[in-house]
């Protein structure tokens, strides 16, 4: 893991997803490097400077685009405001859901995301799928090459990512090389659901899912018998949940093995295990809807996957880091035991060799990332080499 703040694990979680989504180097120094004091203050004030550097760089990089746009240097600019949108991204992200202007940044993220996905021309289409009186938020990315009904992955956010987050790691590309389309979802609790239409997060993830797989069931260029799902972090509940209650999803992927986030909230409590943002209290009770921290813990008392997994019957892959500091390893042992009617198990551990190792393999995503991408190929019949 690259610890650019010795002593702050949020922000450094910040800074390696940044990487992880096409920041470059030279940009995180000079947004960083003033930071240094700041990333040793107390919440608000340390994250306030925080958003206030990595605007400043996004606002700079807008700046450049513009200039390019007025030469006719279309994908230039389209390249500049993707990493903008990246940098407005991570800034909004560490901000307390009720700090003044972050809904303003979040739909500066929103709209610098979308003129850089056209600008550039990358394979990327905004969809909205309809479920409770509004729609989710999705991102389309099409199979390469596809001349018939593809396969597809549908992806899902853990606690605090976004499908901008998602789609920019990097797994959505690597599976359309391989033959396999993917559908990046803002679900119930993250991204758009949550901030624009205050849709908050649920146990019973399947009551969405199957709305997803309806939508997808319309389109005549999705194959709906080989339409797998993939969380990534809390995503890592909601996937194995969804799989084994929809039972329409072809396999299932979770990249970050939350089997009991219930015993994990217990766990912080007590200070054990590191926080994904600084307001961490705060964050979860506004994802799940909680008034206060007494209603926040008996909602969790449902968030685990004992007693669920056993109705799994389609292939399946656990994959979790070995030096997980949020979620401890054996938890990615328990979702995989209980997988005892999965026809097709699978125990990945990322370690120091390939990298990955850390939550979600946030800390090197492209070893992990191209190993779930093979996996995924060959379950649901895609590819993992070009023809000649």
């Amino acid at each position: 893991m690259f610890k650019y703040f010795p002593t702050n694990y949020p922000w450094n979680l910040s800074v390696d997803l940044a990487l992880e989504m096409g920041a470059k180097i030279g940009e995180i120094e000079e947004m960083c490097a003033p930071l240094q004091e700041a990333a040793k203050q107390p919440d608000p004030a340390g994250t306030l400077a925080f958003r206030e550097a990595w605007s400043k760089m996004a606002d700079k990089l807008c700046g450049l685009a513009e200039e390019d746009e007025s030469r006719g240097r279309l994908i230039s600019a389209g390249e500049k405001y993707g990493r903008a949108a990246s940098y407005y991204l991570t800034a909004e992200r560490l901000q307390a859901h009720n700090a003044p202007g972050r809904m303003a940044l979040y739909r500066r993220v929103l709209e610098t995301f979308a003129r850089g996905i056209r600008l550039a021309g990358e394979n990327c289409e905004r969809v909205e799928i309809p479920y409770g009186g509004a729609h989710l938020a999705a991102l389309y990315i099409r199979a390469d090459g596809a001349q018939k009904r593809a396969p597809l992955l549908v992806q899902l956010n853990g606690l605090d990512s976004t499908k901008e987050m998602k789609y920019r790691v990097g797994l959505p590309l690597w599976l359309a090389k391989r033959g396999v389309a993917s559908l990046v979802v803002d679900q119930p609790g993250s991204g758009e659901a949550l901030r624009l239409h205050g849709m908050r997060a649920v146990y019973n993830t399947e009551a969405w899912a199957s709305k997803i797989v309806d939508w997808l069931e319309t389109r005549d260029d999705v194959d709906p018998k080989r339409i797998g799902c993939e969380g990534v972090s809390l995503g890592g509940y909601y996937c194995p949940r969804a799989v084994a209650f929809e039972p329409r999803f072809a396999c299932g992927v979770a990249w970050g093995a939350n089997h009991d986030w219930r015993d994990v909230q217990k766990k912080r409590l007590q200070r054990e295990g590191d926080f994904p943002v600084p307001h961490y209290w705060e964050h979860v009770r506004w994802v799940w809807g909680a008034r206060d921290s007494d209603e926040f813990m008996r909602i969790v008392e449902k968030v685990h996957l004992d007693g669920v997994l056993d109705r799994i019957k389609v292939p399946f892959l656990v994959a979790h880091g070995e030096k997980d500091s949020q979620i401890p390893l054996h938890w990615a042992q328990r979702t995989y035991d209980q997988l005892v009617n999965s026809p097709k198990r699978e125990l990945k551990i990322f370690g120091e060799r390939e990298g990955g190792a850390q939550h979600a393999s946030f800390d090197n995503s492209a070893n992990a990332g191209a190993y779930i991408a093979d996996w995924v190929a060959e379950t649901l019949g895609g590819r993992t080499a070009l023809a000649d």
